[in-house]
């Protein structure tokens, strides 16, 4: 049995800081780690679809039309900054639990649909299945995706979760906060650096 360079591909590409990575961190020091497990399994299921679906074609069809990739670019771009936005106003306790929760399982998994590293990954991860039929290629980057990110957004909430024990006065939260704030908005501008 041969090990699946795709999938220490995928690994490092996934657990390496990005949107997801900072908002779940981010997530589960506000709200704690069960409350952020809808948006864990969402962003699971979420980039798995969007993996499967760039290995299905997807993928072709945006490096072949760039006025499509810019618009991609242009609403990636603009999410990353509302929720950067929203993560620098964020307060350490819920003040109004209508208003102020995380992420749900269904808003999760569409944010995969403007994640640019999402995107950035799944298209480089499809030199690992050119020789592949689609539904294949499709079902391959889908598994390895939604698998491994399951696994690498568990650990980041815990981290997180981890790290409200330390963010015990408001200027640790404001401080904890804007600083993912500002490590989210970097995210915004890099959208148009991709070769995609």
């Amino acid at each position: 049995m041969t090990f699946d360079p795709l999938l220490l591909f995928v690994f490092f590409g996934l657990f390496s800081p990005g949107p997801n990575v900072i908002l779940i961190t981010a997530s589960a020091a506000r709200f704690g780690f069960q409350r952020t497990l809808p948006h864990v399994l969402g962003v699971a299921v979420g980039v798995g679809v969007t993996s499967g679906l760039t290995g299905y074609g997807v993928g072709a069809l945006l490096l072949a039309q760039p006025a499509l990739t810019i618009a991609l670019k242009t609403l990636a771009s603009l999410w990353i900054l509302y929720m950067a936005w929203k993560l620098w106003n964020a307060r350490a306790a819920q003040a109004d639990p209508a208003q102020d929760k995380p992420f749900t399982f269904f808003e999760a998994v569409l944010f995969q649909w403007v994640n640019p590293k999402v995107w950035a990954v799944a298209l480089s991860a499809m030199a690992y299945v050119t020789t592949a039929e689609p539904l294949v290629a499709a079902a391959r980057l889908a598994s390895a995706f939604s698998g491994i990110n399951l696994f690498v957004c568990l650990f980041w909430s815990t981290m997180g979760a981890l790290l409200a024990y330390l963010l015990t006065n408001p200027t640790a939260w404001r401080f904890f906060m804007r600083a993912m704030a500002l490590l989210l908005a970097a995210f915004a501008p890099l959208v148009f650096l991709s070769p995609q």
